[in-house]
């Protein structure tokens, strides 16, 4: 969950909490703390930018003339994107404990002499199609609002515009540009201003040099992957061609914000519409309350490609909710009467009223809580409100029991025989790359794995069809440590199935490697012996397929030795795994230099 510092003493202010010296320290946290408990936050740490850096350097001389203003480290939940602030975060607060009413937000068309409209063109389609823009009229700037205006929009980059890649966000000073503003996409060496922080501010640069200058600047360079390698980069001038900004890089030195700004021009440009929408919701209606009209944002048309459209939507929408299922699927209790329900939901930010005889609750979702997606949310609020600690504990109305699933069980067993013979267990991921599920085993790649359509990362390209890649690895993570190595893995593979109805099914193994100045055959069939006995499966000596128990047949599996240092694993006519000594190519393209054994075998069939 995010995390927002808030300054206690401001905090308090907004909160109408008052405290003696003697009281401060102790009952104003462990109240504060219970405030938060029962609104669903966490107050994580109670610190100060002193202790802060103290903690983080080590050094106490370091942190000599740094503030000891209390600080409250508050986590807030992922998708509560209007408490990432204090003015949001206080807001939310006071109207919960019933201080102050539930503000209005209100969207107003501007004098015609301040209207303003951000063009999109159609090269922008190729680097980041959508823009919305808003104007915060006649705001007034403190010291702490300003600094809680920049951090808030931290806050968004950092979580619903991940980093920048969905949403960027930039705020200028409307008195030093002149409408109407163009949103285009244009050749880097055609860009060229004063961006808002460079290595000589006392120059200009153009959009190719701020790529090559930003790699070096240790928060930017996180963000230029997001257009490197475009042949067109995107930028927002206004009338006269100024640039406004570079998103999502950086903004220009011409129209930054500063405290004595008082209308602010918001625009956030996108690759995802919802998100763009959200965003600016978040930022206007937490810091409207400053403009000369407070809770009203000023209206800005956004021609695109797709057409006209006037932004920020700040638009309520009516849910309705069935009174009975609060009821039956929170725990409330009967003798909470509809009308206690629907106050419940309003200090919650949800304004409630009650139709159809007190039997539907008609709930109104303000623009700034766009994480109430279904009826089950609405739900989750009214529990909140009421209080998880005064829902009655009831033993559940049903037949069933529950238990561990076979296969869990197994698993279990397992690994304190695999422990107890010395192995350590490995907890590898179950997403890999494409060459370490094939082509570094020197297995062809015969279309069995699940291929993820957008991974993260190269090291997540498919989900495993195997546990000896993550084993390997862990062993080349690790060569440091003494030899011989010995790890092992009970977890699931991921193979195509075409007859379920996700195309995929999971398949639980166990996978056990050796590393050490010798590791031969019989070292992890000493293993393989052990395991076996404890799932009661005799050696079948005799290699019959018709008789019970479990026999070795030599392995064409190029992972290994083949035929002379590794054998599959037969149960009842059936290939179950396969034990061996690691193949010098595979283990080459691992770096490992020491020879290694390993065992993999399916679990399923003993169960």
């Amino acid at each position: 969950m995010p995390k927002v510092d808030i300054k206690r003493e401001l905090l308090f202010q907004r909160l109408g909490l008052h405290f003696s010296k003697e009281e401060l320290e102790k009952k104003a946290q462990d109240d504060f703390q219970t405030l938060c408990f029962e609104f669903g936050l966490e107050l994580d740490d109670v610190t100060s930018e002193k202790l802060m850096m103290e903690k983080e350097q080590r050094d106490a001389t370091r942190a000599e003339g740094l503030s000891e203003e209390v600080i409250y480290k508050i986590d807030i939940p992922a998708n509560r994107y209007d408490l990432l602030c204090l003015e949001g975060l206080a807001r939310g607060l006071n109207v919960f404990r019933e201080k102050v009413p539930l503000p209005k937000f209100e969207r107003v068309e501007p004098a015609a002499e301040h209207k303003q409209v951000l063009n999109i063109t159609a090269n922008t389609a190729a680097v980041r199609p959508y823009a919305v823009a808003a104007v915060l009229r006649g705001v007034t700037f403190t010291e702490a609002s300003y600094n809680s205006f920049i951090d808030l929009q931290e806050k968004l980059h950092q979580n619903i515009c991940r980093k920048r890649s969905l949403v960027a966000i930039g705020t200028h000073d409307l008195d030093t540009i002149q409408g109407p503003f163009t949103y285009d996409a244009e050749p880097p060496a055609d860009i060229k201003f004063k961006p808002l922080r460079a290595p000589d501010m006392t120059k200009e640069y153009t959009a190719a040099e701020l790529m090559v200058a930003y790699e070096a600047d240790q928060q930017l360079k996180h963000y230029l992957h997001i257009i490197r390698g475009k042949e067109r980069f995107p930028v927002i001038r206004d009338r006269t061609g100024v640039v406004l900004s570079m998103p999502p890089i950086i903004n220009g030195h011409h129209s930054r914000i500063t405290m004595a700004t008082r209308n602010v021009f918001i625009e956030c440009t996108a690759t995802d519409q919802t998100k763009a929408d959200i965003v600016l919701n978040m930022i206007v209606c937490a810091f409207s309350e400053y403009a000369t009209a407070p809770f009203t944002v000023e209206a800005v048309t956004v021609n695109g490609p797709a057409g006209p459209r006037v932004t920020p939507n700040l638009a309520y929408r009516t849910e309705r909710v069935s009174v009975e299922s609060v009821y039956a699927r929170m725990g409330i209790p009967r003798d909470v009467t509809p009308q206690k329900i629907a106050s419940l939901l309003t200090r919650m930010q949800l304004t409630a009223t009650l139709a159809d005889g007190d039997k539907t609750l008609l709930v109104e979702v303000p623009p700034t809580r766009p994480d109430v997606l279904h009826e089950c949310d609405i739900w989750e609020d009214v529990a909140i409100s009421y209080g998880f600690n005064n829902i009655t504990w009831t033993v559940p109305k049903v037949v069933t029991v529950g238990k561990q699933l076979p296969i869990n069980k197994l698993t279990d067993q397992l690994r304190v025989v695999v422990a107890q013979s010395g192995y350590n267990e490995a907890l590898t991921f179950a997403l890999c790359k494409l060459d370490d599920n094939f082509k570094g085993l020197r297995r062809p790649d015969d279309g069995s794995s699940i291929i993820i359509a957008n991974p993260a990362t190269a090291e997540f390209q498919v989900a495993r069809t195997n546990l000896l890649s993550g084993l390997l690895k862990t062993v080349a993570g690790n060569v440091k440590m003494p030899l011989p190595i010995k790890v092992f893995e009970i977890s699931d593979v991921v193979l195509k199935d075409d007859a379920t109805d996700t195309g995929a099914r999971n398949r639980r193994r166990l996978g056990a490697l050796l590393c050490g100045r010798s590791a031969a055959f019989q070292d992890v069939q000493g293993l393989l012996d052990r395991v076996m006995l404890m799932l009661g499966v005799p050696y079948n000596a005799t290699k019959d397929a018709s008789k019970p128990g479990y026999y070795l047949l030599p392995s064409a599996d190029p992972a290994f030795f083949s035929e002379v240092g590794a054998a599959d694993i037969i149960v009842g006519g059936k290939r179950l795994g396969v034990v061996g000594v690691v193949h010098p190519e595979v283990l080459a393209h691992y770096e490992l230099r020491n020879p290694c054994s390993a065992l993999e075998l399916e679990l399923e069939a003993f169960l």
